[in-house]
Protein backbone atom coordinates (compact mmCIF):
# COMPACT_ATOMS: atom_id res chain seq x y z
CA UNK A 1 0.00 0.00 0.00
CA UNK A 2 1.14 3.61 -0.83
CA UNK A 3 2.04 5.59 1.93
CA UNK A 4 0.67 8.68 -0.14
CA UNK A 5 -2.82 9.04 0.25
CA UNK A 6 -2.85 11.70 -2.43
CA UNK A 7 -0.14 11.71 -5.22
CA UNK A 8 -0.27 13.56 -8.75
CA UNK A 9 2.29 13.25 -11.33
CA UNK A 10 2.73 16.84 -13.53
CA UNK A 11 -1.21 17.18 -12.93
CA UNK A 12 -2.58 19.42 -15.46
CA UNK A 13 -5.69 21.75 -16.16
CA UNK A 14 -6.29 23.72 -18.98
CA UNK A 15 -9.56 25.75 -20.04
CA UNK A 16 -8.66 26.42 -23.69
CA UNK A 17 -5.50 28.96 -23.39
CA UNK A 18 -6.26 29.35 -20.04
CA UNK A 19 -3.67 27.16 -17.69
CA UNK A 20 -5.46 26.24 -14.12
CA UNK A 21 -3.13 23.94 -12.80
CA UNK A 22 0.10 23.67 -14.83
CA UNK A 23 2.37 20.26 -14.09
CA UNK A 24 1.63 19.96 -10.46
CA UNK A 25 3.32 17.19 -8.08
CA UNK A 26 1.24 16.59 -5.10
CA UNK A 27 2.14 14.01 -2.62
CA UNK A 28 0.10 13.45 0.36
CA UNK A 29 1.37 11.47 3.32
CA UNK A 30 -1.26 9.49 5.01
CA UNK A 31 -2.10 10.22 8.61
CA UNK A 32 -1.08 13.63 7.76
CA UNK A 33 -2.85 17.53 7.61
CA UNK A 34 -2.21 18.67 4.62
CA UNK A 35 -2.37 22.37 4.39
CA UNK A 36 -2.81 23.34 0.34
CA UNK A 37 -2.10 27.42 0.59
CA UNK A 38 -3.02 30.16 -1.70
CA UNK A 39 -4.01 33.08 -2.54
CA UNK A 40 -7.86 33.10 -4.52
CA UNK A 41 -7.74 32.30 -7.88
CA UNK A 42 -3.89 29.99 -7.28
CA UNK A 43 -5.73 26.68 -8.88
CA UNK A 44 -6.73 25.52 -5.31
CA UNK A 45 -10.31 24.50 -6.02
CA UNK A 46 -9.48 22.78 -9.89
CA UNK A 47 -6.95 20.51 -8.42
CA UNK A 48 -9.65 19.72 -5.88
CA UNK A 49 -12.17 19.05 -8.42
CA UNK A 50 -9.93 16.94 -10.65
CA UNK A 51 -8.55 14.98 -7.41
CA UNK A 52 -12.13 14.03 -6.78
CA UNK A 53 -13.14 13.38 -10.51
CA UNK A 54 -15.68 16.30 -10.66
CA UNK A 55 -13.35 17.48 -13.45
CA UNK A 56 -11.32 15.73 -15.93
CA UNK A 57 -7.48 16.59 -16.12
CA UNK A 58 -5.64 17.76 -19.23
CA UNK A 59 -2.81 15.38 -18.49
CA UNK A 60 -0.96 13.53 -16.31
CA UNK A 61 -1.68 11.07 -13.28
CA UNK A 62 -3.60 11.13 -10.25
CA UNK A 63 -3.66 8.44 -7.00
CA UNK A 64 -6.10 8.69 -4.02
CA UNK A 65 -5.27 6.02 -1.53
CA UNK A 66 -3.34 3.99 -3.78
CA UNK A 67 -5.68 3.87 -6.53
CA UNK A 68 -5.53 5.35 -10.23
CA UNK A 69 -8.17 8.42 -10.76
CA UNK A 70 -11.17 8.86 -12.08
CA UNK A 71 -10.47 4.89 -13.06
CA UNK A 72 -10.99 3.35 -9.87
CA UNK A 73 -13.51 6.23 -8.77
CA UNK A 74 -16.37 3.83 -7.16
CA UNK A 75 -13.85 2.18 -4.92
CA UNK A 76 -12.13 5.15 -3.83
CA UNK A 77 -14.80 7.81 -3.13
CA UNK A 78 -16.41 5.83 -0.74
CA UNK A 79 -13.56 6.05 1.62
CA UNK A 80 -13.54 10.00 0.71
CA UNK A 81 -15.49 12.49 2.74
CA UNK A 82 -15.17 16.35 1.29
CA UNK A 83 -16.34 19.91 1.48
CA UNK A 84 -15.97 21.54 -2.10
CA UNK A 85 -17.11 25.37 -2.76
CA UNK A 86 -19.41 25.32 0.08
CA UNK A 87 -22.27 23.32 0.91
CA UNK A 88 -25.80 23.07 -1.18
CA UNK A 89 -28.99 21.86 0.76
CA UNK A 90 -32.62 21.89 0.56
CA UNK A 91 -33.46 25.29 2.77
CA UNK A 92 -37.04 23.87 3.05
CA UNK A 93 -35.68 20.46 5.12
CA UNK A 94 -34.11 20.76 8.61
CA UNK A 95 -30.44 19.22 9.04
CA UNK A 96 -31.06 15.82 10.25
CA UNK A 97 -33.14 15.60 7.10
CA UNK A 98 -30.69 17.12 4.81
CA UNK A 99 -28.22 14.14 6.12
CA UNK A 100 -30.38 11.55 5.84
CA UNK A 101 -31.41 11.95 1.99
CA UNK A 102 -27.67 12.66 1.57
CA UNK A 103 -26.84 9.11 3.06
CA UNK A 104 -29.75 7.48 1.76
CA UNK A 105 -27.80 8.66 -1.80
CA UNK A 106 -25.02 6.42 -0.66
CA UNK A 107 -25.49 2.55 -2.33
CA UNK A 108 -22.82 1.54 -0.08
CA UNK A 109 -24.81 2.95 3.79
CA UNK A 110 -26.77 0.77 5.38
CA UNK A 111 -30.23 1.81 6.01
CA UNK A 112 -30.61 0.59 9.37
CA UNK A 113 -27.70 2.25 10.83
CA UNK A 114 -28.97 5.71 9.06
CA UNK A 115 -29.99 7.38 12.14
CA UNK A 116 -27.47 6.44 14.30
CA UNK A 117 -24.80 8.03 11.52
CA UNK A 118 -26.68 11.06 11.36
CA UNK A 119 -26.81 11.69 14.98
CA UNK A 120 -23.31 11.23 15.31
CA UNK A 121 -22.34 13.80 12.31
CA UNK A 122 -24.46 15.95 13.77
CA UNK A 123 -22.84 15.73 17.11
CA UNK A 124 -19.25 15.68 15.75
CA UNK A 125 -20.15 19.54 14.19
CA UNK A 126 -22.17 20.44 17.30
CA UNK A 127 -25.56 20.66 15.32
CA UNK A 128 -27.21 18.22 18.07
CA UNK A 129 -29.31 21.23 19.07
CA UNK A 130 -29.86 22.57 15.52
CA UNK A 131 -30.80 18.91 13.86
CA UNK A 132 -34.48 19.73 13.60
CA UNK A 133 -33.96 23.29 12.60
CA UNK A 134 -35.05 23.68 8.51
CA UNK A 135 -31.69 24.75 7.18
CA UNK A 136 -32.62 27.99 5.88
CA UNK A 137 -32.71 29.36 9.09
CA UNK A 138 -28.87 27.97 9.78
CA UNK A 139 -26.55 31.05 9.87
CA UNK A 140 -23.55 30.63 6.92
CA UNK A 141 -21.22 29.21 9.95
CA UNK A 142 -23.74 26.25 11.00
CA UNK A 143 -24.25 25.91 7.07
CA UNK A 144 -20.55 25.29 6.86
CA UNK A 145 -20.44 22.94 9.96
CA UNK A 146 -23.45 20.72 8.49
CA UNK A 147 -21.59 20.69 5.12
CA UNK A 148 -18.57 18.91 7.14
CA UNK A 149 -21.06 16.90 8.74
CA UNK A 150 -21.97 15.89 5.72
CA UNK A 151 -18.35 14.57 4.77
CA UNK A 152 -17.80 12.55 7.59
CA UNK A 153 -21.98 10.36 7.53
CA UNK A 154 -19.62 7.23 7.36
CA UNK A 155 -15.99 6.18 8.07
CA UNK A 156 -13.00 8.20 5.94
CA UNK A 157 -9.73 7.15 5.25
CA UNK A 158 -9.58 10.75 3.85
CA UNK A 159 -11.28 13.73 4.26
CA UNK A 160 -10.89 17.03 1.30
CA UNK A 161 -11.79 20.01 2.92
CA UNK A 162 -11.84 23.55 0.90
CA UNK A 163 -12.09 26.59 3.05
CA UNK A 164 -13.72 24.89 5.86
CA UNK A 165 -13.61 27.76 8.35
CA UNK A 166 -15.33 30.26 5.81
CA UNK A 167 -18.34 32.15 7.71
CA UNK A 168 -17.58 30.68 11.13
CA UNK A 169 -17.33 32.61 13.96
CA UNK A 170 -14.35 31.97 16.08
CA UNK A 171 -15.23 29.20 18.74
CA UNK A 172 -16.59 27.81 15.37
CA UNK A 173 -13.43 28.26 13.63
CA UNK A 174 -12.01 26.50 17.07
CA UNK A 175 -14.67 23.71 16.93
CA UNK A 176 -13.45 22.64 13.50
CA UNK A 177 -9.69 23.00 14.51
CA UNK A 178 -10.41 20.51 17.14
CA UNK A 179 -12.36 18.58 14.56
CA UNK A 180 -9.52 18.25 12.53
CA UNK A 181 -6.90 17.24 15.02
CA UNK A 182 -9.11 14.88 16.18
CA UNK A 183 -9.81 12.77 12.96
CA UNK A 184 -6.01 13.34 12.33
CA UNK A 185 -5.10 11.50 15.54
CA UNK A 186 -8.12 8.56 14.46
CA UNK A 187 -5.44 8.29 11.55
CA UNK A 188 -7.84 9.98 8.88
CA UNK A 189 -5.93 11.58 6.32
CA UNK A 190 -7.47 15.75 6.00
CA UNK A 191 -6.49 17.71 3.05
CA UNK A 192 -7.25 21.78 3.61
CA UNK A 193 -7.75 24.20 1.30
CA UNK A 194 -6.92 27.48 3.05
CA UNK A 195 -5.95 30.73 2.45
CA UNK A 196 -6.13 31.62 6.12
CA UNK A 197 -2.32 31.62 7.44
CA UNK A 198 -2.71 31.06 11.07
CA UNK A 199 -5.47 28.53 10.68
CA UNK A 200 -3.13 26.21 8.71
CA UNK A 201 -0.21 27.09 11.07
CA UNK A 202 -2.00 25.29 13.81
CA UNK A 203 -3.34 22.16 12.41
CA UNK A 204 -1.36 21.28 9.64
CA UNK A 205 1.77 18.97 9.67
CA UNK A 206 2.38 19.13 5.68
CA UNK A 207 2.14 22.11 3.45
CA UNK A 208 1.47 22.97 -0.72
CA UNK A 209 2.04 26.61 -1.69
CA UNK A 210 0.08 27.27 -5.03
CA UNK A 211 0.51 30.70 -7.23
CA UNK A 212 -0.38 31.03 -10.10
CA UNK A 213 -1.30 27.48 -10.89
CA UNK A 214 1.86 26.15 -10.16
CA UNK A 215 3.12 23.80 -6.86
CA UNK A 216 5.76 26.44 -5.94
CA UNK A 217 6.73 24.36 -2.48
CA UNK A 218 5.71 21.17 -0.42
CA UNK A 219 7.15 20.38 2.64
CA UNK A 220 6.75 19.27 6.48
CA UNK A 221 5.47 22.43 7.83
CA UNK A 222 8.24 22.82 10.61
CA UNK A 223 10.45 22.23 7.51
CA UNK A 224 9.32 25.03 5.74
CA UNK A 225 9.09 27.28 8.87
CA UNK A 226 12.19 26.12 10.98
CA UNK A 227 14.79 27.88 8.99
CA UNK A 228 16.27 31.42 9.81
CA UNK A 229 14.76 33.73 12.29
CA UNK A 230 15.93 36.32 14.18
CA UNK A 231 17.46 36.66 17.89
CA UNK A 232 16.49 39.61 20.30
CA UNK A 233 18.76 40.86 23.37
CA UNK A 234 17.53 43.57 25.76
CA UNK A 235 20.50 44.86 27.25
CA UNK A 236 22.00 48.18 28.34
CA UNK A 237 25.21 47.20 27.00
CA UNK A 238 23.84 47.42 23.39
CA UNK A 239 27.79 47.72 22.02
CA UNK A 240 29.00 44.80 23.99
CA UNK A 241 26.53 42.29 23.52
CA UNK A 242 26.79 43.39 19.75
CA UNK A 243 30.16 42.11 19.98
CA UNK A 244 29.29 39.07 21.55
CA UNK A 245 26.60 37.93 19.12
CA UNK A 246 29.29 38.50 16.45
CA UNK A 247 31.95 35.89 18.07
CA UNK A 248 29.17 33.60 17.91
CA UNK A 249 28.84 33.91 14.44
CA UNK A 250 25.58 34.99 14.12
CA UNK A 251 25.06 37.55 11.07
CA UNK A 252 22.87 40.74 10.02
CA UNK A 253 24.09 42.13 13.95
CA UNK A 254 22.26 45.66 14.35
CA UNK A 255 21.79 47.51 17.24
CA UNK A 256 18.75 49.84 18.02
CA UNK A 257 18.70 51.73 21.14
CA UNK A 258 19.02 48.69 23.96
CA UNK A 259 17.02 46.19 21.37
CA UNK A 260 20.64 44.12 19.44
CA UNK A 261 19.25 41.40 16.77
CA UNK A 262 21.02 39.35 14.49
CA UNK A 263 19.96 36.72 12.33
CA UNK A 264 20.32 33.12 12.42
CA UNK A 265 21.17 30.30 9.73
CA UNK A 266 18.97 27.33 9.23
CA UNK A 267 20.72 25.30 12.25
CA UNK A 268 20.32 28.59 14.44
CA UNK A 269 18.76 29.19 17.72
CA UNK A 270 15.85 26.45 18.12
CA UNK A 271 12.69 27.55 16.34
CA UNK A 272 10.03 28.53 19.00
CA UNK A 273 8.23 31.80 19.18
CA UNK A 274 9.91 33.05 22.13
CA UNK A 275 12.33 32.47 24.19
CA UNK A 276 13.41 34.37 27.52
CA UNK A 277 15.96 33.57 30.08
CA UNK A 278 13.90 32.27 32.81
CA UNK A 279 11.09 29.91 31.01
CA UNK A 280 12.48 28.45 27.94
CA UNK A 281 13.09 25.21 27.15
CA UNK A 282 14.99 24.63 24.21
CA UNK A 283 16.48 21.52 21.79
CA UNK A 284 19.89 21.22 20.95
CA UNK A 285 20.47 23.74 18.12
CA UNK A 286 22.81 21.83 14.84
CA UNK A 287 26.38 21.96 14.61
CA UNK A 288 28.13 24.94 15.39
CA UNK A 289 25.18 26.90 16.21
CA UNK A 290 24.54 28.30 19.69
CA UNK A 291 21.37 27.36 21.57
CA UNK A 292 19.52 30.12 23.40
CA UNK A 293 21.04 28.94 26.97
CA UNK A 294 24.70 29.04 25.49
CA UNK A 295 23.81 32.57 23.93
CA UNK A 296 22.77 33.93 27.37
CA UNK A 297 25.71 32.31 29.09
CA UNK A 298 28.43 34.23 26.86
CA UNK A 299 26.44 37.38 26.70
CA UNK A 300 27.05 37.34 30.65
CA UNK A 301 30.38 35.77 30.36
CA UNK A 302 31.21 38.84 28.45
CA UNK A 303 29.94 41.29 31.30
CA UNK A 304 26.48 42.23 29.16
CA UNK A 305 23.78 43.25 31.45
CA UNK A 306 20.94 40.94 30.11
CA UNK A 307 17.31 41.51 30.44
CA UNK A 308 15.84 39.71 28.37
CA UNK A 309 16.08 37.10 25.45
CA UNK A 310 13.89 36.71 22.36
CA UNK A 311 13.91 34.65 19.22
CA UNK A 312 11.87 35.12 16.46
CA UNK A 313 11.11 32.82 13.46
CA UNK A 314 9.48 33.94 10.58
CA UNK A 315 5.82 33.16 10.41
CA UNK A 316 3.99 31.02 7.43
CA UNK A 317 2.92 34.36 5.88
CA UNK A 318 6.26 35.42 5.68
CA UNK A 319 7.38 32.28 3.72
CA UNK A 320 4.32 32.68 1.73
CA UNK A 321 5.79 36.17 0.30
CA UNK A 322 9.26 34.60 0.29
CA UNK A 323 7.90 31.94 -1.89
CA UNK A 324 5.18 33.48 -4.33
CA UNK A 325 6.67 37.19 -4.00
CA UNK A 326 2.96 38.45 -3.52
CA UNK A 327 0.26 38.32 -0.59
CA UNK A 328 -3.56 37.15 -0.86
CA UNK A 329 -4.09 39.09 -3.96
CA UNK A 330 -4.98 37.47 -7.54
CA UNK A 331 -2.34 38.00 -9.74
CA UNK A 332 -3.74 39.95 -12.62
Amino acid sequence: MSDLAISTTRLTKRYHRQVAVDAIDLAVPRGSVYGFLGPNGSGKTTTIRVLLGLAAATSGTVELLGEPMPKALRRVLPRVGALVEGPAFYPFLSGADNLTRLDAADRDAPGRTRRQRVHTALETVGLTAAAGKKVRAYSLGMKQRLGIAAALLGPRDLLVLDEPTNGLDPQGTREVRHLVRSLAADGTTVFVSSHLLAEVDQICTHVGVMSNGSLVAQAPLAELEGDGGVVHVLTPDPALAAATLRRLGLAGVTIEGQDVTATLDQAGIPTTDTATTDTATTEAAGPGSPAVEDVVEALVADGVRVRGVQVRRPSLEDRFVALTGEGFEVAR
